[in-house]
């Protein structure tokens, strides 16, 4: 078994979709949530899903759904902290997440941010036009900081950078030349734009 386990983030609200889940939209007759599984699922020993209400709605997945550990949608971090916990319990000393509504990230992924993380933290980030741009969701995090990320959240934290900065988190650099392989599905015009991708 790979001391790498992943998680699927899908707590958010999706208010800019309208609501519900987005990882249940469909992207050529498939849920995004598919897309994702099929990408994540080879990278990873083991694969759970965070995800806020009623889990039951994911049971054909098999996949154990993981709840926010702290109330009122506080964002990703808090799913990230939910699978850390999970990890732990699991016996793992890693965690790789992605993002739900990013169906088109790297089959590499993993063992990029493994290599560079050097038993930490590691976030994947894109360049443009000189410009980094980190994508934080898609990270890989140690399970030995989940109770650091737990006194921060308590105390209030809520972007991840903020928190991942202060453990010295690696930067891995992924090719958007030809498209950018962190594009996430945010609006109904988002989820016709992937549709035509996977068509294309």
């Amino acid at each position: 078994m790979t001391e790498v386990a992943g998680v699927i983030l899908a707590g958010g609200q999706a208010t800019r979709m309208g609501g519900g889940d987005k990882g249940l939209r469909e992207i050529a007759g498939r849920t995004m949530l598919d897309h994702v599984i099929d990408r994540f699922a080879p990278q990873v020993g083991a694969l759970a899903l965070n995800a806020n209400g009623d889990g039951a709605r994911f049971s054909a997945y098999g996949l154990p759904v993981l709840p926010d550990s702290v109330a009122g949608y506080p964002g990703p971090l808090a799913g990230v902290l939910a699978g850390l916990d999970w990890a732990a319990a699991e016996g793992h000393a890693q965690v790789a997440t992605v993002a739900v509504d990013t169906p088109f990230f790297p089959t590499d992924l993993v063992a990029r941010l493994s290599a560079a993380a050097g038993g930490g933290l590691a976030l994947a980030a894109t360049e443009e036009d000189g410009k980094l741009w980190r994508h934080p969701t898609f990270g890989l995090w140690p399970v030995s900081l989940r109770d650091d990320l737990r006194a921060a959240l308590a105390q209030g934290l809520r972007k991840i950078v903020m928190w991942t900065d202060r453990h010295d988190a690696a930067t891995v650099i992924f090719d958007s030349r030809s498209r950018d392989p962190f594009f996430n599905v945010n609006t109904p015009e988002d989820l016709a734009l992937a549709q035509a991708m996977v068509r294309g």
